[in-house]
Protein backbone atom coordinates (compact mmCIF):
# COMPACT_ATOMS: atom_id res chain seq x y z
CA UNK A 1 0.00 0.00 0.00
CA UNK A 2 3.15 2.46 0.66
CA UNK A 3 4.44 2.36 -3.15
CA UNK A 4 1.66 4.03 -4.93
CA UNK A 5 1.42 6.82 -2.36
CA UNK A 6 4.70 7.18 -2.61
CA UNK A 7 4.56 7.18 -6.51
CA UNK A 8 1.85 9.56 -6.24
CA UNK A 9 4.15 11.87 -4.16
CA UNK A 10 6.72 12.09 -7.07
CA UNK A 11 3.69 13.06 -9.06
CA UNK A 12 2.24 15.80 -6.86
CA UNK A 13 6.39 17.04 -6.81
CA UNK A 14 6.42 17.27 -10.40
CA UNK A 15 4.01 19.85 -10.04
CA UNK A 16 6.79 22.23 -8.73
CA UNK A 17 8.62 22.03 -12.20
CA UNK A 18 7.07 25.55 -13.05
CA UNK A 19 9.64 27.02 -10.37
CA UNK A 20 12.24 26.94 -13.13
CA UNK A 21 10.57 30.03 -14.44
CA UNK A 22 12.65 32.09 -11.11
CA UNK A 23 15.52 31.67 -12.61
CA UNK A 24 14.23 33.64 -15.96
CA UNK A 25 14.02 37.30 -15.88
CA UNK A 26 10.20 39.31 -15.73
CA UNK A 27 11.12 40.76 -18.91
CA UNK A 28 12.03 37.53 -20.78
CA UNK A 29 9.12 35.83 -19.07
CA UNK A 30 6.88 37.69 -20.44
CA UNK A 31 8.09 37.37 -24.11
CA UNK A 32 7.55 33.87 -23.58
CA UNK A 33 4.42 33.23 -21.48
CA UNK A 34 2.29 33.57 -25.15
CA UNK A 35 4.61 30.78 -26.84
CA UNK A 36 3.97 29.05 -22.95
CA UNK A 37 0.24 29.41 -23.54
CA UNK A 38 0.69 28.27 -27.04
CA UNK A 39 2.50 25.10 -25.47
CA UNK A 40 -0.20 24.23 -23.25
CA UNK A 41 -2.82 23.96 -26.09
CA UNK A 42 -0.88 21.64 -28.11
CA UNK A 43 -0.10 19.49 -24.19
CA UNK A 44 -3.49 19.59 -24.04
CA UNK A 45 -5.15 18.74 -27.22
CA UNK A 46 -2.79 16.06 -27.25
CA UNK A 47 -3.48 14.81 -24.33
CA UNK A 48 -6.94 14.36 -24.61
CA UNK A 49 -6.62 13.25 -28.30
CA UNK A 50 -3.93 10.77 -28.12
CA UNK A 51 -4.07 9.66 -24.48
CA UNK A 52 -7.24 10.24 -22.46
CA UNK A 53 -10.03 9.34 -25.24
CA UNK A 54 -8.01 6.42 -26.63
CA UNK A 55 -7.36 5.30 -23.31
CA UNK A 56 -11.14 5.57 -22.61
CA UNK A 57 -12.35 3.92 -25.54
CA UNK A 58 -10.10 0.84 -24.77
CA UNK A 59 -11.59 0.60 -21.67
CA UNK A 60 -14.78 1.38 -21.68
CA UNK A 61 -15.13 -0.64 -25.35
CA UNK A 62 -17.77 1.61 -26.59
CA UNK A 63 -16.62 4.46 -28.85
CA UNK A 64 -20.42 5.99 -28.54
CA UNK A 65 -20.22 5.95 -24.94
CA UNK A 66 -16.86 7.86 -24.76
CA UNK A 67 -18.00 10.20 -27.62
CA UNK A 68 -20.92 11.29 -25.61
CA UNK A 69 -18.87 11.63 -21.80
CA UNK A 70 -16.13 13.50 -24.29
CA UNK A 71 -19.48 16.23 -25.33
CA UNK A 72 -20.61 15.55 -21.30
CA UNK A 73 -16.80 17.05 -20.17
CA UNK A 74 -16.81 20.08 -22.95
CA UNK A 75 -20.39 21.18 -22.03
CA UNK A 76 -19.44 20.80 -18.21
CA UNK A 77 -16.91 22.78 -18.58
CA UNK A 78 -18.79 25.13 -20.80
CA UNK A 79 -21.37 25.75 -18.05
CA UNK A 80 -18.89 26.10 -15.36
CA UNK A 81 -17.31 29.18 -17.05
CA UNK A 82 -20.62 30.41 -17.83
CA UNK A 83 -20.92 30.64 -13.67
CA UNK A 84 -17.51 31.93 -13.78
CA UNK A 85 -17.77 35.04 -15.79
CA UNK A 86 -21.27 35.60 -13.69
CA UNK A 87 -19.43 35.45 -10.57
CA UNK A 88 -16.60 37.58 -12.11
CA UNK A 89 -19.38 40.29 -13.30
CA UNK A 90 -20.69 40.29 -10.21
CA UNK A 91 -18.01 40.73 -8.22
CA UNK A 92 -16.85 43.87 -10.36
CA UNK A 93 -20.13 45.64 -9.96
CA UNK A 94 -20.07 45.24 -6.24
CA UNK A 95 -16.38 46.70 -6.47
CA UNK A 96 -17.58 49.46 -8.15
CA UNK A 97 -19.90 50.70 -5.55
CA UNK A 98 -17.39 50.44 -2.61
CA UNK A 99 -15.25 53.43 -2.66
CA UNK A 100 -11.59 52.54 -2.45
CA UNK A 101 -11.60 49.19 -3.47
CA UNK A 102 -9.45 46.89 -5.75
CA UNK A 103 -9.98 43.95 -7.83
CA UNK A 104 -7.90 41.98 -9.99
CA UNK A 105 -9.74 39.81 -11.80
CA UNK A 106 -8.21 36.39 -13.08
CA UNK A 107 -9.44 35.18 -16.40
CA UNK A 108 -11.87 31.84 -16.09
CA UNK A 109 -9.41 30.36 -18.41
CA UNK A 110 -6.88 30.21 -15.22
CA UNK A 111 -9.61 28.19 -13.06
CA UNK A 112 -11.04 26.04 -15.22
CA UNK A 113 -7.26 24.76 -16.20
CA UNK A 114 -6.91 24.24 -12.38
CA UNK A 115 -10.39 22.39 -12.51
CA UNK A 116 -9.20 20.14 -15.13
CA UNK A 117 -5.93 19.84 -13.46
CA UNK A 118 -7.43 18.27 -10.35
CA UNK A 119 -9.91 16.11 -12.20
CA UNK A 120 -6.71 14.64 -14.18
CA UNK A 121 -4.27 14.12 -11.34
CA UNK A 122 -7.00 12.78 -9.41
CA UNK A 123 -7.82 10.05 -12.31
CA UNK A 124 -4.07 9.87 -12.35
CA UNK A 125 -4.26 9.12 -8.48
CA UNK A 126 -6.66 6.26 -9.21
CA UNK A 127 -4.41 4.39 -12.10
CA UNK A 128 -1.28 4.13 -10.10
CA UNK A 129 -3.25 2.50 -7.36
CA UNK A 130 -4.92 0.38 -9.65
CA UNK A 131 -1.74 -0.84 -11.22
CA UNK A 132 0.55 -1.10 -8.73
CA UNK A 133 -2.80 -3.66 -7.18
CA UNK A 134 -1.85 -5.69 -10.12
CA UNK A 135 1.78 -5.60 -10.23
CA UNK A 136 5.04 -3.21 -8.77
CA UNK A 137 6.49 -3.55 -12.20
CA UNK A 138 2.97 -2.35 -14.04
CA UNK A 139 3.21 0.42 -11.18
CA UNK A 140 6.42 1.64 -11.90
CA UNK A 141 5.71 1.62 -15.19
CA UNK A 142 2.31 3.62 -14.91
CA UNK A 143 3.70 6.38 -12.81
CA UNK A 144 6.93 6.40 -15.15
CA UNK A 145 4.36 7.52 -17.99
CA UNK A 146 2.54 9.53 -16.27
CA UNK A 147 5.84 11.66 -15.20
CA UNK A 148 6.68 12.18 -18.77
CA UNK A 149 3.21 13.30 -19.35
CA UNK A 150 2.78 15.63 -15.93
CA UNK A 151 6.19 17.62 -16.79
CA UNK A 152 5.61 19.61 -19.92
CA UNK A 153 2.28 19.95 -19.00
CA UNK A 154 2.96 21.35 -15.57
CA UNK A 155 5.43 23.54 -16.69
CA UNK A 156 3.33 24.90 -19.75
CA UNK A 157 0.05 24.85 -17.19
CA UNK A 158 2.07 27.09 -14.97
CA UNK A 159 2.95 30.05 -17.40
CA UNK A 160 -0.81 29.45 -19.13
CA UNK A 161 -1.98 30.37 -15.02
CA UNK A 162 0.62 33.63 -15.24
CA UNK A 163 -1.37 34.59 -18.00
CA UNK A 164 -4.26 34.35 -16.55
CA UNK A 165 -3.42 36.56 -13.99
CA UNK A 166 -1.99 34.94 -11.35
CA UNK A 167 1.39 35.54 -9.77
CA UNK A 168 4.24 33.33 -10.41
CA UNK A 169 4.71 31.79 -6.70
CA UNK A 170 0.56 31.78 -6.60
CA UNK A 171 0.65 29.85 -9.99
CA UNK A 172 3.24 27.61 -8.71
CA UNK A 173 1.04 27.22 -5.60
CA UNK A 174 -2.06 26.56 -7.13
CA UNK A 175 -0.63 23.91 -9.40
CA UNK A 176 0.77 21.92 -6.64
CA UNK A 177 -2.59 21.97 -4.51
CA UNK A 178 -4.62 20.85 -7.43
CA UNK A 179 -1.78 17.98 -7.75
CA UNK A 180 -2.15 16.92 -4.54
CA UNK A 181 -5.84 15.28 -5.52
CA UNK A 182 -3.53 12.56 -7.26
CA UNK A 183 -2.63 11.37 -3.15
CA UNK A 184 -6.56 11.46 -2.32
CA UNK A 185 -7.26 9.62 -5.74
CA UNK A 186 -4.85 6.63 -4.25
CA UNK A 187 -6.19 7.03 -1.09
CA UNK A 188 -9.83 6.65 -2.42
CA UNK A 189 -9.08 3.17 -4.54
CA UNK A 190 -7.51 2.27 -1.45
CA UNK A 191 -10.68 2.77 0.88
CA UNK A 192 -13.41 1.62 -1.90
CA UNK A 193 -10.93 -1.33 -3.49
CA UNK A 194 -11.75 -1.94 -7.29
CA UNK A 195 -15.39 -0.07 -7.24
CA UNK A 196 -13.71 3.08 -8.01
CA UNK A 197 -11.41 2.19 -10.52
CA UNK A 198 -13.70 0.77 -13.28
CA UNK A 199 -16.09 4.46 -12.81
CA UNK A 200 -12.32 6.28 -13.16
CA UNK A 201 -12.16 5.01 -16.97
CA UNK A 202 -15.62 6.87 -17.09
CA UNK A 203 -13.62 10.40 -15.90
CA UNK A 204 -11.05 9.98 -18.16
CA UNK A 205 -13.39 11.19 -21.54
CA UNK A 206 -14.39 14.13 -19.67
CA UNK A 207 -11.64 15.32 -18.44
CA UNK A 208 -10.42 14.81 -22.01
CA UNK A 209 -13.48 17.07 -22.84
CA UNK A 210 -12.52 19.62 -20.42
CA UNK A 211 -9.04 19.56 -22.12
CA UNK A 212 -10.74 20.14 -25.44
CA UNK A 213 -12.80 23.28 -24.21
CA UNK A 214 -9.90 24.78 -22.24
CA UNK A 215 -7.82 24.75 -25.17
CA UNK A 216 -10.02 25.83 -27.94
CA UNK A 217 -12.58 28.01 -26.33
CA UNK A 218 -10.14 29.69 -23.99
CA UNK A 219 -6.58 29.40 -24.87
CA UNK A 220 -6.77 29.56 -28.29
CA UNK A 221 -9.02 33.29 -28.77
CA UNK A 222 -6.75 34.79 -26.38
CA UNK A 223 -3.79 33.76 -29.13
CA UNK A 224 -5.73 35.48 -31.89
CA UNK A 225 -4.84 39.31 -30.54
CA UNK A 226 -1.18 38.77 -31.42
CA UNK A 227 -0.94 39.82 -35.14
CA UNK A 228 2.96 39.68 -36.21
CA UNK A 229 4.31 37.04 -38.56
CA UNK A 230 6.38 36.30 -35.54
CA UNK A 231 4.17 35.01 -33.23
CA UNK A 232 2.06 33.23 -35.73
CA UNK A 233 4.90 30.94 -36.47
CA UNK A 234 6.41 30.90 -33.11
CA UNK A 235 2.85 29.92 -31.72
CA UNK A 236 2.40 27.24 -34.81
CA UNK A 237 5.62 25.86 -33.90
CA UNK A 238 4.58 25.81 -29.94
CA UNK A 239 1.80 24.12 -30.76
CA UNK A 240 2.97 21.65 -32.56
CA UNK A 241 5.76 21.13 -30.33
CA UNK A 242 3.08 20.24 -27.43
CA UNK A 243 1.73 17.67 -29.46
CA UNK A 244 4.77 16.45 -30.44
CA UNK A 245 5.55 15.95 -26.95
CA UNK A 246 2.30 14.32 -26.20
CA UNK A 247 2.84 11.85 -28.67
CA UNK A 248 6.24 10.93 -28.06
CA UNK A 249 5.13 9.92 -24.20
CA UNK A 250 2.37 8.16 -25.83
CA UNK A 251 4.75 5.99 -28.01
CA UNK A 252 7.19 5.58 -24.60
CA UNK A 253 4.74 4.50 -22.96
CA UNK A 254 3.33 1.80 -25.72
CA UNK A 255 6.99 0.45 -25.40
CA UNK A 256 6.89 -0.86 -21.88
CA UNK A 257 3.65 -2.17 -22.01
Amino acid sequence: MLYPFVAALVICLLSLSGALFFFISPKKLAAIIPFLVSLAIGVLLGNAFIHLIPDAASSIGSVQQVSLLTLLGILLFFFIEKGMHWRHHHEIYISDSNVGSTLHPVKPMGRLNLMGDFIHNFTDGVLIAGSFATSPQLGVITTVAIAAHEIPQEISDTGALVYSGYSLKKAIRLNFLCSLSCLLGVASLVLLDGFLSIRANYLLPITGGGFIYIATSDMMPELQRRFSLRSHVGQGVAILAGLGIMILTVSLEKLFE
